[in-house]
């Protein structure tokens, strides 16, 4: 991951696309910032899955951002925060659909042998691990208590 984004950024920077370059930048900084957390608590730098935490992350505050520049009618400033979106979303798998998701809930429902609400913690674990930026776990909260009643 770490690479695909440094190549990406040293062609957008060949390029001259101010944007992307940017958002690249953008991305990187987060990235070095999870590193020297990790430093902190003795952990190694942050491999894939913990890149992947961290880029679904920036996407959801970026939507919210969004949002609330639309909601504030500014939408040359929610036209940036979506462009920033889509180059995110470039580097991350692509998201389940509902059927996929529930599918996705269902076996991991079955592989935990959860039984009720009170599962429901091991459940969404298990598909943290499984499925982290494939799957809108806000969502996915919800299906899995929905499953589970």
């Amino acid at each position: 991951m770490r690479e695909k984004i440094t190549e990406a950024l040293k062609t957008a920077l060949k390029s001259g696309d101010k944007q992307r370059a940017s958002t690249l930048r953008m991305m990187n900084a987060a990235i070095q910032d999870r590193d020297i957390a990790n430093r902190g608590t003795g952990k190694g730098p942050a491999g894939d899955e913990e890149v992947l935490q961290i880029l679904t992350k920036m996407v959801k505050q970026r939507q919210e951002s969004a949002k609330a520049f639309e909601d504030g009618n500014r939408p040359e400033l929610a036209a940036t925060e979506n462009a920033e979106i889509a180059i995110i979303n470039g580097f991350l798998p692509s998201q389940m659909d509902e059927a996929d998701a529930r599918a996705a809930i269902g076996q991991a429902i079955r592989d935990t042998g959860a039984a009720g609400v009170r599962d429901m913690g091991k459940v969404m674990a298990e598909l943290k691990a499984k499925y982290t930026g494939q799957m809108d776990f806000g969502k996915a909260s919800g299906w899995v208590k929905e499953l589970l009643q």
